[in-house]
């Protein structure tokens, strides 16, 4: 029986991903991290006829699975838990002895996750878990916040607490694990500084919160990715873009946007309670596009409103048209 290795799997069954944000300054003589090798690349996107072919146990059986799922309900765990089953299962992304990076939006240390800024504890916590029980030997949850030092922020949403008691540990993103990378699909910009961790992991999962952003229109999960990488200040000049192109490189396995609680206006650090609105939904996909389309529907806009999210689309990174997709709703 004929194994396949784990990226070539991931690249058939169209489930590698991509996702980032954006970190401090520049370091000098930065070491230039290697392109990967093609076979390994990149990920075509979701299939829209949800006919998956597992080729991992050397056999190919097709399984009907959703491309993009949507929780509501108030039990937030059972919204994970219920959201990921949906896509086939933790076990389909994450296989025994990963190293795991759970990516968060850990926005600042001003407020708890109450004010919409930054990701639900408990979603995090419920990601952390499942990956362990699907055999991650090494489950990391980190981000780089704009606001306050990472620890107090870390502290502060309450995802550290939530992290450590489901079995994973938080780290602080280290300024010399900073490291140039070629940005081989990208159209406005070649390399940029990541964090190398994120790109050596296993399988990485992208866990953004749904808010309002006023700059981009939204964040959401091509935004959320703009916290592994420095120099974010330059990603501004030519923002949508440039996010669709660190998309191209780091391609979670997993998006799972954390909609329970959605900052509507006064994005992306908030601080009024009368600007949030408890929408109590869970959307997740190993497409970054669709994940991102259907959120903006919350916003009563649409994925081609959002300019990353065209422009991630324009480049093959995903489905923009949500018609095509098989979505799964789920009530909890």
């Amino acid at each position: 029986m004929n194994k396949t290795s784990r990226r070539t799997f991931m690249k058939r069954a169209g489930i590698l991903g991509a996702g980032f944000y954006l970190t401090g300054c520049a370091q000098k003589n930065q070491t230039v991290l290697p392109t990967p090798k093609s076979e390994l690349e990149y990920a075509t996107p979701v299939p829209t006829d949800e006919k998956i072919r597992m080729e991992e146990f050397g056999e190919e059986s097709s399984i009907e699975v959703a491309a993009l799922s949507v929780a509501r309900g108030t039990d937030i765990p059972e919204m994970v838990r219920r959201s990921i089953t949906a896509l086939g299962g933790m076990e389909r992304y994450i296989k025994s002895g990963y190293d795991v990076i759970i990516k968060p939006n850990i926005c600042t240390d001003y407020y708890s996750y109450e004010y919409g800024a930054t990701t639900n504890p408990q979603v995090v916590g419920t990601l952390v878990s499942l990956a362990i029980g699907a055999g991650a030997s090494r489950v990391r949850v980190m981000d780089n916040p704009f606001g306050g030092t990472a620890q107090s922020a870390y502290i502060r949403s309450g995802i550290q607490e939530a992290v450590e008691t489901a079995g994973g540990e938080m780290e602080v993103m280290n300024r010399n694990k900073f490291l140039k990378a070629d940005i081989p699909e990208g159209l406005d910009i070649k390399e940029w500084v990541f964090y190398k961790d994120i790109l050596d992991a296993d399988a990485v999962i992208n866990v953004p919160i749904a808010k309002h952003h006023g700059t981009t229109g939204l964040t959401l999960g091509a935004k959320n990715l703009m916290g592994t990488i420095l120099n974010r200040g330059q990603i501004h000049q030519n923002i949508h873009q440039r996010i669709a192109d660190l998309a191209s490189r780091v391609r979670p396995v997993l998006t799972v946007i954390d909609a329970v609680r959605t900052l509507m206006r006064n994005g992306p650090t908030g601080g009024n309670l009368g600007d949030v609105h408890q929408s109590n939904t869970i959307i997740a996909s190993p497409d970054i596009v669709a994940a991102d389309s259907y959120a903006a529907t919350l916003f009563n806009l649409k994925g081609s409103d959002i300019g990353y999210t065209q422009a991630a689309a324009n480049m093959g990174l995903g489905t923009i048209d949500l018609e095509r997709l098989k979505i799964e709703e789920i009530s909890v």
